[in-house]
């Protein structure tokens, strides 16, 4: 099979593709014939070698999202056959022509959803909505998103919305119509932010960092109470502010209901694709923070 690997740390040129031989599925494992695989920002650490805990086993695969179609199944599986489009969660090795993972984490792929919105909904689904749970955002809230155009944000937003809560986006104002078509009330981000929210006459009562630097900070100072200040991308900042670190962890469950609702039409998420020959190219994508929509890979 072929893969998108790099072989030492370093910018996105490090980034090739090569062959490496086909993996076969174990007990309770699914093969998984790769159609599409999103791309994120752990990508793009692990490519740089600022994941500690990460141990890049040269040549190092990437990608943690897929949708593809089930080649074969192991030992033990019943929950899907052969042929079944599938998505889900993987770890280092979703940027692959063929891939295996466990049959009990993959979560089906609606016929409405083409394979690169499947795979490009995959972390932003389960991360917001875990995000949202666990700061236990409702109707009665107005939820201040930082970063309300990227990939969480996005889905955040939608799911915020559909609960009934009253949204504030940050973005570039490149970005500002689309939240606005998502239902937000848009701010620009920056040293000016405060007052921009303040200047909507919305209270945030709950706030989700997408985006790190001053958000937590921004976040207190606009009243937002630390414990109701969740990030998924600022560690230092939460513990040295009270704020709270919200990683709910990755749920097929979880993933399952937002797919549900992208099927219906009631959550949105635009993709940007790369053929996966363009590996490079797209996670310099990511990594510039300014791509308009989730970066995806698609294979032929």
């Amino acid at each position: 099979m072929r893969a998108v690997v790099f072989d030492r740390y370093g910018p996105p040129g490090v980034l090739r593709v090569t062959e490496l031989p086909d993996p076969s599925p174990g007990e309770g494992e699914v093969l998984v014939r790769v159609r599409a695989a999103g791309l994120q920002p752990f990508d793009v650490a692990v490519r740089q070698g600022q994941m500690p805990w990460v141990r890049a086993n040269f040549p190092q695969q990437i990608g943690q999202e897929y949708a593809g179609v089930v080649e074969r199944t192991g030992p033990g599986v019943d929950n899907v056959r052969p042929g079944d489009a599938v998505l889900g969660s993987t770890m280092l090795n979703g940027a692959a022509e063929l891939l295996t993972v466990p049959a009990a984490t993959v979560v089906a792929k609606p016929d409405s959803l083409d394979f690169a919105t499947a795979a490009g909904l995959v972390a932003a689904s389960q991360t917001a909505s875990g995000a949202l749970l666990e700061l236990a955002v409702t109707k009665d809230d107005v939820l201040l998103v930082h970063a309300g155009a990227g990939s969480v944000g996005t889905v955040a937003t939608q799911l915020a919305r559909l609960a009934g809560a009253t949204v504030i986006g940050t973005a570039s104002p490149g970005n500002h119509d689309r939240l606005r078509a998502m239902g937000a009330t848009p701010v620009a981000y920056g040293e000016h932010l405060i007052d921009a929210v303040r200047a909507t006459g919305l209270q945030p009562t709950v706030a989700l960092d997408a985006a790190g630097g001053e958000a937590i900070a921004q976040s207190i100072a606009l009243g937002v109470e630390p414990d109701r200040v969740g990030t998924i991308v600022d560690d230092k900042a939460a513990a040295e502010l009270g704020a709270r670190v919200v990683r709910a962890g990755r749920s097929p469950e979880r993933l399952a209901g937002v797919i549900t609702l992208a099927a219906e039409g009631r959550v949105v998420m635009p993709v940007l694709t790369f053929p996966f020959e363009a590996a490079a190219e797209a996670l310099a994508a990511v990594e510039s923070r300014h791509a308009r929509g989730k970066v995806v890979l698609t294979f032929t």
